[in-house]
């Protein structure tokens, strides 16, 4: 008989929600087509869904058409991009999440100090990119105690950093003391500034895999927050796949006995975790149980200019 065990918490975060909600109530206020600039969240379900409302998702503000409207996508944008929105004279709705704009704020208030500024965080991830692209000057960014060893700043005593807000406090713990050691004076952000879905979803993920055989993390293959999920997996000694729904499932991993558990990133909607679940009973799944775990209730306000539309 499998057992299979649920994450709590798990999917959707406010920050998610919110952006979501900015694309339906632009398409309900506008009318379509809205442009959104990159994925709005990293879910191939939630991008297709908006996009058979009539949202169009490019990769570049040159692929909209002047005078329209854009959604910038929950992981924020570059001042140049901001900057190329008015300059093409588009109209815009701005979805990034409020906890990426407060890194925003941390770093230019950090820049205005006459800091350097380190971003703990993936290169080439959409939100780090954006982040960088908030400040003028060097800007370094590293994900690892080897990158902290080998960085070669200006001025020792005038440094700070600012984390990307789908990694942990676990995920950044090492880098963030290999900076304060090689740099006493740095200035960074409290525990209390990480993303709280970030870490809450691991901690979720921590306590499934010590009472579980296998853990699988429903997820889209390009979530940053989803794939540290599968590694948390990892570190706690337990087979973790990353799924996008029930058809990625290898009946390989389940023992016919197994303790199965499952997670799903901060970008993922419920319906996926049901057709994960669905799949598992068809291989002989007997049980579903949920954890106790936190119970959030963080909720974002929408822009300005949607929350009044909704008003009146």
């Amino acid at each position: 008989m499998i057992d299979l065990i649920l994450a709590q918490p798990r999917g959707f975060c406010a920050g998610v929600v919110r952006a979501i909600e900015v694309v339906e109530r632009t398409l309900e206020l506008h009318g379509s087509p809205v442009y959104v600039l990159h994925e709005i969240v990293h879910n191939r379900r939630v991008v297709e869904d908006l996009e058979r409302r009539g949202a169009v998702f490019v990769e570049e503000l040159t692929d909209v058409p002047p005078g329209a409207i854009v959604v910038f996508s929950a992981h924020g944008v570059a001042r140049r991009v901001e900057a190329a929105a008015r300059e093409r004279g588009l109209r815009v709705v701005d979805a990034t999440c409020p906890l990426v704009t407060k890194v925003h704020l941390q770093a230019q208030r950090y820049v205005r100090e006459g800091r350097e500024l380190i971003i703990v965080g993936h290169a080439g991830h959409v939100e780090v990119a954006g982040t960088r692209g908030q400040v003028d000057g060097p800007v370094h960014i590293l994900c690892s105690v080897e990158e902290v060893n080998a960085l070669v700043v200006r001025d020792p005593e005038k440094v700070a950093y600012v984390t990307q807000t789908t990694l942990s406090v676990d995920d950044t713990r090492d880098v963030v003391d290999a900076l304060r050691r090689r740099f006493p004076t740095i200035k960074g952000p409290g525990l209390d500034d990480i993303c709280y879905a970030t870490q809450n979803r691991q901690n979720a993920a921590r306590t499934l895999a010590a009472e579980a055989d296998v853990l699988l993390v429903v997820g889209a293959r390009n979530s940053s927050n989803s794939n540290r999920l599968r590694e948390v997996g990892e570190r706690q000694g337990i087979p973790s796949y990353l799924v996008e729904d029930g058809d990625d499932i290898d009946p390989s991993w389940i023992r016919p006995d197994a303790k199965v558990a499952i997670t799903a990133g901060a970008s993922t909607p419920e319906i996926l975790v049901d057709l994960v679940i669905e799949r598992l009973r068809g291989m002989g799944v007997q049980s579903v149980r949920t954890l106790d775990g936190v119970q959030e209730t963080t909720s974002f306000r929408l822009p300005v200019e949607l929350a009044r539309a909704s008003v009146t």
